[in-house]
């Protein structure tokens, strides 16, 4: 079975060397973390993890709590993740809380109980979650979602100027009477996406739907517009399975788009381009999303006394046939 040793020779660096960079250390020139870590491929070189861990006093393990396995946007964000996870010495460890705060709270107990070297969570709005977090010394960031009742490292997109960018694209394209279904309140996703959707209208009578960011809710709430007394002529939908709800209803109903509704929803889809009328969408860098969240963590591990960063991405609106007038 190979060394640390050996992994030194063929990288042509110290064991000092290999060590710092299978720890995740950020001071090893990136040339010799990757001469390591190819090191490492060619051997088959695997740390003794449990001498490693009584060391360290955590796992060599992230959590990834995520809000809905579901979901597509995780699957391009948990990419982001792992792939800067495995680079700095780490393994990703995905956790579905199912938009359930109790399920959440036991994920969070579980990855502190477990030492893990760090968590980034998706979270679905429990302050007792995050209170326990808060309260722990494991390194943690906050993805998608602000979490409740505190400061930590966080990587968010720009959710209120993105949604108040679709908003003014339906009104631009003549609509009057928009609606906008959005998820649970004190969730900051639906909160923030909502402000965006008010402050475009200046001063006109939102219509609001809360449900629950699922396929079923956003059916729920598209058929009650629907069916409502003054029926909206564009809803703004604020998440891609909501979204897809929404479109289900609408074929239910025999409703043409954008004929006689208009349509726009947050987040891209595979298959955005490929329906009929195309889908207009609020983009996400998902990957970067992800990307960065793993940075601030392996930084966080690195310096945890450092002050939270907070980092907000840019989001991207798509226009296509499903807002045109």
């Amino acid at each position: 079975m190979p060394t640390i040793y050996d992994v030194a020779r063929e990288a042509g660096v110290s064991a000092a060397t290999v060590s710092r960079v299978l720890n995740g250390r950020l001071t090893v020139d990136p040339e010799r973390v990757a001469r390591v870590l190819t090191a490492v491929r060619a051997l088959g070189y695997r740390p003794n993890a449990v001498a490693r861990n009584l060391r360290r006093s955590r796992t060599t393990l992230w959590a990834v709590i995520i809000s809905d396995i579901g979901n597509p946007f995780f699957t391009a964000t948990v990419r982001g993740i792992e792939d800067v996870a495995q680079q700095a010495g780490y393994s990703v460890v995905l956790c579905n809380s199912d938009e359930n705060p109790a399920k959440e709270e036991t994920y969070v107990a579980a990855a502190l109980s477990e030492q893990m070297a760090g968590i980034i969570i998706a979270s679905s709005g429990s302050t007792k979650a995050a209170r326990t977090l808060l309260g722990s010394p494991v390194p943690v960031v906050a993805i998608d979602r602000e979490l409740p009742r505190g400061a930590v490292d966080t990587v968010v997109v720009d959710n209120e100027a993105a949604a108040r960018a679709a908003t003014r694209h339906l009104l631009d394209a003549g609509y009057s009477r928009i609606a906008c279904v959005t998820g649970p309140e004190g969730v900051s996703t639906a909160d923030l996406r909502l402000r965006g959707y008010t402050s475009a209208l200046a001063g006109a009578e939102p219509v609001v739907v809360r449900t629950d960011f699922r396929e079923q809710g956003g059916y729920d709430a598209m058929a009650g517009l629907l069916s409502s007394a003054a029926r909206p002529d564009a809803v703004f939908v604020a998440n891609n399975l909501m979204t897809v709800g929404a479109l289900r209803c609408l074929a239910d109903r025999g409703v043409e788009v954008p004929g006689e509704l208009g349509l726009v929803g947050f987040d891209e889809t595979p298959w955005a381009d490929l329906v009929r009328p195309s889908l207009t969408t609020v983009a996400q860098p998902t990957y970067e999303l992800g990307r960065m969240a793993a940075r601030l963590l392996v930084d966080r591990i690195a310096a945890p006394s450092a002050h939270p960063a907070k980092v907000v991405l840019p989001a991207e609106l798509r226009p296509r046939r499903s807002s045109a007038r």
